[in-house]
């Protein structure tokens, strides 16, 4: 009789447990199902870079890839794991190095949308003697691996020597692969220059929006050692690598854009508004990103447009345009909007906000409704003056009073810059 009663109570802890894990699965099934129609309905289903691929028949539904995910792109439907909301990941990889049974992997394009991604050796050398390719161009999105790349990039172009050039290796991008093979070509002695097109360092964290948490790893630099980081905010990141740079002395010119690349006589020549550089080696640390996309109209070239927001504070009182529909833009607009005494105008070419998350497009209609920033959809920007801007609303010529315009309307991916070079381009479709 005693027996059965500790058999009895046994017995109904675990239909206990049982029932409670049930209704925590259905829960997280029901909050995940949700996330994914909302995203299918706004059409946001195809990831922008290097994602997440869960095997199915690996997986076991241990919930830790959603757990480990900030940016909220993974979920758990019916005990398995589930890339619920891809046009959010940013390719980090902290579900795949949480996930117990090894179900997922890294990878680019779908079957639907390929993605081309450059042919590089073991060595990150390209199918062009000298030409080296590192970081996020190259398909590896991972800070870590990012920094690990620029590290042995250079160890393998040291070995390089070529007579009768300004430097031994040129090296564009200061992003994380980029400064970690600046440090490691000035701990070589190697000569060396490094452009950045941007005016700041850090890469495409640079465009990530304020406090925004970027998922890495304990990383070794060369001349600094080991850096150990889990989660870190964007603003976080960019004042460790500004330190680096304090501490170590490394050059880096900025707002020094690469023009060309030319490859004659085994050297190259990068060809920059500011001059020429020839080398023996030249390594791409570049990011996808790519080449601000501009307007290309007239007054484009005063110094009030710029192509992302940095510090909202800077334009407090002042008459913004925001240019853009995705995320970067609408973003933008809503920091701009929170400024004292700032007018904020938002103009879309379409006349939906296809590209932003369903987050945000909420956003911006409250902020609309609100008053705060006034919304022109079908709408091109046709002429910049110094104090007012011209567009084209809907075939309807506008005018308004202008101090700043920001473009948020992506990148020129460098791929066809690539090819023009000679280096060989994979499309990945899935792999």
């Amino acid at each position: 009789m005693h027996e059965l009663l500790i058999y009895a109570i046994y017995l109904a802890v675990l239909v206990v447990v049982i029932l409670i894990y049930r209704k925590k699965s259905h829960k997280r099934t029901t909050a995940a199902q949700e996330v994914w129609e909302e995203v299918k309905e706004a059409g946001l289903t195809e990831p922008p870079s290097l994602h997440p691929f869960i095997d199915p028949a690996i997986c076991i539904g241990a919930v830790s890839c959603a757990k480990a995910c900030p940016e909220k792109a993974m979920g758990i439907i019916d005990h398995k794991g589930f890339f619920i909301n891809p046009s959010v990941c940013i390719g980090h990889g902290a579900c795949a190095a949480a996930c117990p049974s090894g179900a997922i992997r890294l990878v680019f394009g779908t079957e639907k949308r390929g993605v081309d991604i450059p042919f590089v050796s073991p060595n990150f050398e390209t199918n062009i003697e000298g030409l080296f390719i590192a970081g996020e161009l190259g398909g590896m999105g991972l800070i870590r691996k990012a920094v690990e790349q620029g590290k042995q990039a250079i160890s393998h172009i040291k070995k390089r020597r070529v007579a009768g050039t300004n430097y031994d290796v040129v090296i564009i991008g200061a992003g994380p692969a980029g400064i970690a093979a600046t440090l490691g070509a000035q701990e070589a002695g190697l000569r060396y220059v490094t452009l950045e097109q941007e005016d700041a360092i850090g890469g495409t964290a640079l465009h990530y929006p304020r406090q925004k948490i970027v998922m890495t790893a304990p990383m070794t630099l060369p001349q600094i050692g080991v850096i150990k980081l889990s989660e870190i905010s964007k603003e976080a990141l960019i004042e460790l690598w500004d330190d680096v740079v304090q501490r170590t002395g490394i050059k880096i010119n900025f707002n020094e854009r690469m023009e060309s690349l030319r490859h004659e006589d085994g050297k190259f020549t990068v060809t920059t508004a500011k001059g020429q550089y020839t080398a023996g080696s030249v390594l791409l640390a570049i990011g996808r990103r790519g080449t601000p996309r501009k307007l290309d109209v007239p007054g484009e070239e005063m110094a009030k447009v710029c192509y992302r927001l940095i510090d909202p504070n800077q334009y407090q009182g002042s008459h913004a345009l925001v240019v853009g529909g995705g995320d970067s833009a609408l973003e933008a607009a809503l920091a701009l909007a929170e400024e004292k005494g700032t007018t904020v105008t938002l103009a879309h070419r379409s006349e939906v906000f296809s590209g932003a998350k369903p987050k945000n497009r909420d956003r911006i209609k409250a902020a609309e409704q609100g008053g705060k920033v006034k919304v022109l959809m079908k709408t091109k920007v046709t002429r910049i003056e110094k104090d007012r801007v011209l567009l084209d609303h809907n075939g309807q010529p506008v005018e308004m009073p202008n101090d700043v315009v920001i473009v948020c309307a992506g990148g020129t991916l460098p791929i066809p810059m690539l090819k023009e070079i000679g280096i060989r381009v994979e499309t990945r479709y899935g792999t």
